[in-house]
C-alpha cells in the first residue's frame, strides 16, 4: 500500500520511526510526530492510549518488520543467491541511502535500544523482538542457500551485528567505508558456510 493510502495510525507509526532514526527517542516529541504524520492530536490519543512508549514500541516493531521483509526482496534479486550476496545487498541499501540522503538517518531499533533499554523493559523487549523479526528471515535465507541451520542462526546474528556497527561508524565518519569493510571481510566467511557439493 502506498504511503498516501495509509491510515492516520500507520502514518503516525511510520513518522515516529523516521524521527527516531534521525534524532532518537528522547528528542522526538509526540507533537512533532503528529505534525509529520499530518494527523490530529486526538488521533494520537485514540490510537495510542499507552502514550509515547506505546508509539515507540510500535515504531520499533515496524522497523523490525521492514528490515525483515527487505530480506526476501534482496534474495529474489540475487542470481545466484549466495550468503555474501545477501549481506552485500543489505549493506548496499544503507550505502545508497547515505549517498542519497546524507548520514543523518540510522536504524530506529538501535536508536531506541541505546536510549531506553536501561530504563524501560517494555521498550527493551520491543527492540529484542524487532531484532528477532529481522534475524529470522536472514537465517531462513541462509538455510535456503544450504547453510546448516545451527550455523545459519549464528551467522544471521553476525550479519546484523556487523551491519549495525558499520552503520553507526559510517554515520560517525560520514563515510560508507565501514560498510565496504564489513562486506569485504565477511564475504569469504559467509560463503564458506555453504558446504561444498557432494
Amino acid at each position: 500500500m502506498a504511503r498516501t493510502e495509509w491510515s492516520p495510525r500507520e502514518r503516525i507509526v511510520y513518522s515516529a520511526a523516521q524521527l527516531i532514526r534521525t534524532q532518537g527517542v528522547n528528542a522526538t516529541g509526540v507533537r512533532e510526530i503528529v505534525e509529520r504524520a499530518d494527523a490530529s492530536r486526538g488521533s494520537l490519543q485514540h490510537y495510542f492510549p499507552g502514550g509515547k512508549e506505546q508509539l515507540v514500541r510500535e515504531a520499533v516493531d515496524w522497523a523490525g518488520r521492514f528490515a525483515g521483509s527487505a530480506v526476501g526482496r534482496f534474495l529474489a534479486d540475487l542470481d545466484p543467491p549466495t550468503p555474501s550476496g545477501l549481506f552485500a545487498a543489505m549493506a548496499d541499501q544503507w550505502r545508497s541511502e547515505f549517498r542519497r540522503c546524507g548520514y543523518d538517518r540510522g536504524c530506529p531499533v538501535v536508536a531506541a535500544t541505546a536510549e531506553t533499554a536501561a530504563v524501560s523493559d517494555g521498550l527493551r523487549r520491543a527492540a529484542s523482538a524487532a531484532f528477532h523479526t529481522w534475524q529470522e528471515p536472514v537465517r531462513d535465507a541462509l538455510v535456503s542457500m544450504a547453510v546448516p541451520q545451527a550455523r545459519a542462526d549464528s551467522l544471521a546474528v553476525l550479519m546484523i551485528s556487523a551491519l549495525e556497527g558499520a552503520i553507526i561508524m559510517a554515520r560517525a565518519h560520514q563515510d560508507t567505508g565501514p560498510l565496504d569493510t564489513v562486506v569485504a571481510e565477511l564475504t569469504p566467511l559467509l560463503d564458506n558456510a555453504v558446504p561444498p557439493p557432494k
